[in-house]
């Protein structure tokens, strides 16, 4: 296999013990990018609670925790997710015999440091941040914070994502030291070129009856649908399921065990189509996604680069769809200004 442009370029600098801040297009084989580098400086000098992943989305952080055990596989590698939503004395068990890698969402890993007896980062060697904007934004910021003093300062610093904000006093908050900036889009929010986007124009109204006959219409395909809020998503799921689609909704409000059951159902091919929230716009790599559907539009331009990214990913191809009423027009448009293309 050859390494994706966003490897062949961090992957050296990494190796050399820089700091790194890496943009790269959703799909674009970041985990490895700095897996790999870390996986090496780990076999060197083999150590517990070597290193810490951080990431905004418990499905992130569980998927980007099976990759490293497989990456790490042939040299025992031992890695404990912390996420919120499960059994956190079960996982007091799991850092108990000390792991060499953490991969945890921030807020579930605070609760570990401020409450679980025994459990320190002190002797971190390495930090990396996977979707550092989501995460450097005042969401996660209290957390962060505390992470940071929990952690040693002398320590190497990874921040990777596809949108990036250029505000430094963030960065110098994730404390990097000297970092190489390794870009891969061209643009700020870049899409990649194997992804076909289209938009239907559709009344209000009849939203509904236009997502059936686009479904219809690309019956066989696997397929995501985005929506705005749990309640739609509950909402479409079960308006599909009723009709004969295979659907199953994924949201913020469902059970953790019943969010990866879903995602589970959804990657195994048991269910064609997931209609989810925004918990699944970022990082979730699920290779079969033929089709994206914005039914609603999202908030701002970066979350549809990150929802649309959920399929052409790693050079396959894929089609997005974004239904526009008639009251989506000005924030459509904003939506291609900011991609540079109509």
């Amino acid at each position: 296999a050859k390494p994706t442009m966003i490897q062949k370029k961090a992957i050296p600098v990494a190796l050399q013990g820089r700091d790194i801040i890496a943009l790269a297009q959703t799909g674009s084989g970041k985990t490895a990018a700095f897996s790999l580098p870390m996986l090496d400086a780990l076999l060197k000098n083999p150590q517990a609670f070597f290193a810490c992943i951080l990431a905004p989305t418990r499905e992130l952080a569980v998927q980007i925790g099976e990759q490293i055990e497989a990456l790490g596989e042939g040299i025992g590698v031992k890695v404990a997710v912390v996420v919120g939503g499960v059994d956190m004395m079960a996982q007091a068990l799991i850092l108990a015999k000390r792991p060499h890698v953490v991969v945890a969402t921030p807020g579930r890993l605070v609760d570990h440091l401020e409450n679980t007896k025994g459990f320190s980062l002190r002797t971190l060697k390495w930090l990396v941040l996977d979707e550092a904007d989501r995460l450097l934004n005042m969401d996660f910021g209290p957390e962060l914070d505390k992470i940071l003093k929990a952690i040693p300062r002398e320590r190497r610093t990874m921040l990777f994502s596809a949108t990036m904000t250029s505000k430094v006093a963030k960065l110098q908050r994730a404390s990097l030291q000297d970092p190489v900036r390794v870009e891969v889009s061209a643009s700020k929010y870049a899409t990649v070129d194997t992804l076909l986007q289209h938009y239907l124009f559709v009344p209000a109204k009849l939203k509904e009856a236009y997502l059936v006959a686009c479904l219809t219409e690309l019956s066989g395909l696997t397929g995501i649908v985005f929506v705005a809020t749990c309640n739609a998503a509950q909402k479409i799921g079960l308006m599909l399921r009723t009709l004969g689609f295979s659907a199953i909704p994924l949201h913020g409000q469902m059970a953790q065990v019943k969010r990866l059951g879903a995602l589970q159902k959804f990657k195994s091919g048991e269910r064609t189509l997931l209609i989810a929230t925004d918990v699944a716009a970022r990082g979730l790599d699920i290779p079969s996604v033929d089709l994206v559907i914005n039914y609603d539009l999202p908030m701002s331009s970066k979350d549809y680069v990150h929802r649309v990214g959920r399929t052409a990913r790693a050079g396959r191809t894929g089609r997005a769809i974004a239904f526009l009423t008639q009251y989506d027009v000005e924030a459509y448009q904003k939506i291609e200004e900011s991609l540079g293309r109509k």
